[in-house]
């Protein structure tokens, strides 16, 4: 049976064990889950097999700079309460400095990076052993650049990363914190990409021709709707967190610089979270008994 990159997620998934030992496993026993997770609960690998199968939408995004380079990563956790435990934090910053010395993205082989001996995975898995919650490192994003990059966490839920060209480290931490609370889409409307903006045209054309106002004004009707929506969902186009009389854009010609782009992560975003109804909870519980 062909190991697929699916089998080998659904088996990392199952038992929190890492992707090339993942791999390894089903190579071994020729695509078999049920084989392959045995094989890993012998060697040791899948202590956290129950564990991994829980949701982990919690956790904290942390943030690590050297030498024109920034990271951010997201690691999970099951509850708020873990994600504030001093052994959780310790193993995010770890992971952080990690990720600094990477290229791109992988998060498999930050996984396998090894700090003082141990590989990250080893680490994750032994701190699952001791917290006893699901914990996953999901993603990591970084910028390396000549220019000026700013960073901003706030409350390690949400991480961001702004890089400009021109300008200066405080101008850049505000338009971090800037990103972080109003979440543009974009950072300029050159990166808006065409399908967007066509999608969005043609739902203003289809509302200004029901108005039965004269071609030439529904035309510019349209632009100016069409460019009050670009400012709304750009960085640049939108009014300053710190002064509202001045947009991003604006702030940017006066302190001559102008912003390449940014990173936002957010805790848990994307993660399907189970709904928990306390009361039938309760209810469940009394009727059992």
């Amino acid at each position: 049976m062909a190991v697929t990159a699916a089998l080998v997620k659904e088996l990392r998934e199952r038992t929190g064990a890492g992707m090339m030992e993942c791999k390894k496993a089903l190579v071994e026993t020729d695509g078999d889950m049920d084989a392959a997770i045995e094989g890993l609960r012998k060697s040791g690998l899948a202590k956290a097999d129950k564990k991994a199968g829980r949701v982990a939408a919690e956790g904290k995004i942390a943030e690590a700079q050297a030498d024109g380079k920034a990271v951010l990563v997201e690691i999970n956790s099951e509850t708020d309460f873990v994600a504030k435990d001093a052994n959780f934090g310790a193993f995010t910053d770890a992971v952080a400095q990690a990720a600094l010395g990477l290229d791109g993205d992988d998060v498999a082989a930050l996984m396998a990076s090894e700090v003082d001996g141990q590989s990250l995975e080893e680490r994750r898995q032994a701190l699952v052993a001791k917290i006893g919650e699901n914990i996953q490192v999901r993603r990591m994003a970084g910028v390396t650049t000549d220019g000026v990059i700013g960073s901003y966490v706030h409350g390690g839920r949400i991480g961001v990363l702004v890089e400009l060209d021109g300008g200066d480290p405080e101008l850049a931490k505000d338009l971090a914190m800037h990103v972080a609370a109003l979440n543009p889409a974009y950072a300029t409307v050159d990166q808006v990409p065409a399908d967007v903006v066509a999608r969005e045209k043609d739902i203003l054309v289809a509302q200004a021709q029901d108005s039965g106002k004269p071609a030439e004004i529904i035309e510019k009707m349209v632009e100016g709707r069409l460019r009050k929506f670009l400012a709304e969902i750009t960085l640049v186009g939108q009014p300053f967190v710190k002064d509202g009389d001045v947009t991003v854009g604006k702030l940017l010609e006066q302190k001559g610089a102008t912003v390449k782009g940014f990173t936002r992560l957010a805790v848990g975003e994307g993660i399907e979270k189970k709904e928990e109804n306390f009361a039938e909870e309760v209810m469940q519980q009394v009727a059992g008994n």
